[in-house]
Formats: structure tokens, C-alpha cells, sequence
């Protein structure tokens, strides 16, 4: 198995599917891993804030019987007070693995070139791995199989569009991303998930009208209009994305029985209403939940011995 977990597809589909398996175990029974990785630690690299990253990792490595070490940026100030180069040398001496939240999804790629253990992407603004696979696990939850289903993603084509993209290539689950004009995702991303996508048999598209986007979907996905970072343009974005709200209307042109998903948080009136995020087919806390469960997973995947 990789040393890493940079993007979905680093993992084959087989690794990612046992990876679930794990992650199901473990949600039944956490006692039954809680020596997995006694006495390994990991160093928790952040340059960005987030509450579930923050809270399923550092719980998550406990339950598993390890330690993890806080970086805030003010300790390491990445690229600036100290190169990521050196980082990962002196970290890979100390620690059994790296869970890094950044900007530039270069860091993390640098970091596993640099660093001979385990590498955890936990967000940039490129990819969200982590995220989707708490999202398909959640996917597979309530649908019982993730084969042939559809999610359309709706909103900005963003890190967390490019993972729906890339695992759901992986998983041959059809991924359509519903956006305006000029804010489709990353054409290389795109490429990378419509050649995945031969093998399982996925479809990745992109449709600029949200309704037809919804078309025969399974599960909607939306995320916030402005990313970290993207505060100033907030407004703009409000006025383009509108039309792209995740209301009732917009779930009753998905399948009947459509589930509505969000990575959170989530800004309510804006990408989605309470009508939507409320209701009974939201399984947004289930799914923020398997953030713990899936990231467990990954870890004791990446870092038993």
C-alpha cells in the first residue's frame, strides 16, 4: 500500500473499499482497535483552522492508543520561518506520521517527497481527500452500495469538487459537477477522474444548469461559495451562485429519494436553506461524523506496523 495519502486515487479502488470496511469496523466497535498504534504519534500540521478536522484527528489517533502533536502555524509558519524540506526531516525523526492542513496543495506533495513517513493530506486548496471519503462512506451507508449511483456536486468546482471527481472515478459512482461558467474545476483534475473513470465504468461531467445537473441524482452536494482565502470576492460570488442554491425545488428535481450532503460549514441562506439541511434526507452530521471514522481508517492503514 502507498506511504501516502495526497488525493483519493492514491489508494487503488480495492485499498479504498478495505479502507470502508475498517472505517465500518471501527464505527461498530472502537475498543476492538484501541492498541492498533500504541504509542505512535502524529504531528498535526496546521495552517489552516477547522473544528472536524481538528477534533477526528486528534480523537482519532487517540482511540487508536497513539498521540498527536498540535502545529499551529505560529510554531512552524511553513515555507517562511522554516522550509517544508526541513520540516519534514526533522518531523520524520520524531513523529510516526504527518496530517497537514495548507494552502498550496505543493506543500503536501513536497512533504512526502522530503519525508520518509506517512504523509495525511487533511485539506488544500487543491484536493480534500479526507472529506470524500467520509463523504462515500456516508454515500454507501444509506444507499447500501455505491456502484452505478449519481452525485452531483453543485457549487463552486473547488477542492472539494475535485475529490467527489476523484473518488468517484475510483468507485464508479457518476459525478456530475453543476457550476457556472468559469468556475468549472481544474481541467487536469478533470482529465485525471474522466481516465479513472474507464476502469469502474464512472461518469465525470460538468453541466452549467443546476437542473439538469440534479437530473437522476442520488445525492446532492453542495459547499460554501467563498473558500478560505476567498473572502473578498464573498459578494461576486453571492450573486453568481445564487441560481445555485440547494433549495427544495432544486432536491425534488433529483431522484425521490436523493439525500442531500455538505463537507461544512455551511453558510445557511447562501449554498443551501434550512428547508434543505434540515430535513429528513440531510445526513450532513452523519457524514461529518465519518470524518473520524474514515481518517481512523486511513491512519491505521497508512501507520500500523
Amino acid at each position: 500500500m502507498t506511504k501516502d495519502f495526497l488525493m483519493v486515487s492514491d489508494f487503488t479502488t480495492e485499498e479504498i473499499l478495505e479502507t470502508f470496511a475498517i472505517a465500518s469496523d471501527m464505527k461498530k466497535d472502537r475498543r476492538k482497535y484501541s492498541k492498533a498504534l500504541e504509542g505512535e504519534t502524529l504531528a498535526m500540521i496546521f495552517e489552516k483552522p477547522s473544528l472536524r478536522t481538528r477534533t477526528t484527528f486528534d480523537v482519532g489517533i487517540q482511540q487508536l492508543g497513539g498521540f498527536s502533536l498540535y502545529l499551529s502555524p505560529a510554531e512552524i509558519n511553513l515555507g517562511k520561518r522554516e522550509g517544508v524540506h526541513d520540516v519534514a526531516k526533522n518531523l520524520e525523526r520524531m513523529v510516526q506520521g504527518i496530517m497537514i492542513r495548507t494552502f498550496g496543495h505543493d506543500i503536501v506533495e513536497n512533504m512526502s517527497k522530503w519525508a520518509s513517513i506517512p504523509i495525511i493530506n487533511g485539506l488544500t486548496d487543491f484536493s480534500h481527500p479526507c472529506q470524500a471519503m467520509a463523504d462515500f462512506l456516508t454515500l454507501q451507508e444509506v444507499k447500501g452500495k455505491l456502484q452505478g449511483l449519481k452525485l452531483t456536486y453543485v457549487g463552486d468546482g473547488n477542492n472539494v469538487a475535485h475529490s467527489l471527481m476523484d473518488a468517484g472515478a475510483m468507485l464508479g459512482v457518476d459525478v456530475t459537477i453543476g457550476c457556472p461558467k468559469g468556475y468549472e474545476p481544474n481541467v487536469m483534475m478533470y482529465n485525471l477522474a474522466v481516465e479513472n473513470a474507464k476502469k469502474t465504468g464512472a461518469k465525470i461531467t460538468i453541466e452549467h444548469d443546476p437542473y439538469k445537473a440534479v437530473e437522476g441524482a442520488d445525492a446532492i452536494y453542495t459547499d460554501v461559495w467563498a473558500s478560505m482565502g476567498q473572502e473578498a470576492e464573498t459578494a461576486k460570488r453571492k450573486q453568481i451562485f445564487m441560481s445555485y442554491q440547494v433549495n427544495e425545488n432544486l432536491m425534488k428535481a433529483a431522484n425521490a429519494d436523493a439525500i442531500f450532503l455538505h463537507c461544512l460549514p455551511a453558510h445557511r441562506g447562501d449554498e443551501v436553506t434550512d428547508g434543505v439541511i434540515d430535513a429528513p434526507y440531510s445526513y450532513v452530521f452523519q457524514e461529518a461524523e465519518n470524518r473520524l471514522h474514515a481518517q481512523k481508517a486511513v491512519m491505521y492503514q497508512l501507520m500500523k506496523k
